[in-house]
């Protein structure tokens, strides 16, 4: 509807299928095969209108790896002929061809563990996870190593890379989900470890090095409530050895037997 009140109608043009065109699928099959190995197209499809005087004749393609793909030749003609010319053969992939996986950018690809020995992963200069050194950060910790201009650390994590690290490691094998977590005792947690070192700043409340180095966590970073076996609570108890219980002997070789007169001291005041 317009401004002033009055309704509008957008139209769209539907393109009609030429008939000269259309009628000209041994043509396109002919060019076809002149350009491709004959076994290579298959049966014949349909017919798609593209523009005026312009269709589209597809083909099955029996080419090996390309299920579901189609050969397409366009034809066209001049107006008021009806001789056809072939302007282009391409092949296309059907409803229901197996495509390969839509392009990654290398930094999208990566995945942990990707990076080897000599290899380079360089950082963007607008990532999310990085802050500016000299700018204020919400953490104490990182505060302390980070004011110096030109002699601290040019970036620092950001409030928002520090949550996606701590979802990261608290989600992993390191966390409270873990399967060897799952399998310790209760009171097996990390947070009450003797080998247990905080981290510093905010990450301190919830993750820290176990420094146990019989733990199979060694030298990573573990949540307050992780677990393993390696507690360093986790002693082993006092064997106890059974004592055979002997009776009272009452040794009375120097006591002085003494006679109470029970009547007399009764009466006693």
């Amino acid at each position: 509807m317009g401004n002033n009140g009055t309704v509008t109608r957008s139209t769209v043009r539907v393109v009609r299928l030429d008939s000269v065109c259309a009628q000209a699928a041994d043509v396109a099959r002919a060019a076809l095969v002149e350009a491709v190995d004959p076994a290579e197209v298959g049966e014949y499809l349909q017919a798609v209108a593209e523009g005026e005087r312009l269709v589209t004749h597809l083909f099955d393609c029996q080419l090996a790896g390309y299920r579901g793909w189609r050969w397409a030749v366009t034809v066209t003609r001049v107006s008021r002929s009806r001789q056809v010319t072939v302007c282009e053969m391409v092949l296309l992939p059907g409803p229901d061809a197996l495509l390969a996986p839509g392009w990654l950018p290398w930094h999208d690809r990566l995945q942990p563990g990707d990076l080897g020995v000599g290899d380079l992963m360089p950082t963007s200069f607008d990532d999310d996870r990085l802050a500016p050194g000299y700018l204020l950060s919400d953490d104490p910790a990182v505060e302390e190593v980070s004011w110096e201009f030109g002699l601290g650390r040019s970036r620092v994590m950001s409030r928002e890379g520090r949550a996606e690290t701590a979802q990261r490691w608290y989600d992993g094998d390191h966390g409270p989900q873990a399967p060897i977590s799952a399998a310790a005792p209760a009171a097996a947690r990390c947070g009450t470890c003797g080998f247990y070192l905080m981290l510093a700043g905010a990450l301190r409340q919830a993750f820290g090095a176990c420094g146990n180095v019989y733990a199979p966590d060694d030298g990573r970073v573990v949540s307050v409530d992780h677990g393993c076996g390696a507690h360093s609570e986790t002693l082993a108890g006092a064997v106890e050895t059974p004592v055979d219980e002997l009776p009272t002997i009452y040794d009375d070789g120097e006591l002085e037997a003494v006679t109470v007169d029970q009547a007399s001291s009764s009466t006693e005041v």
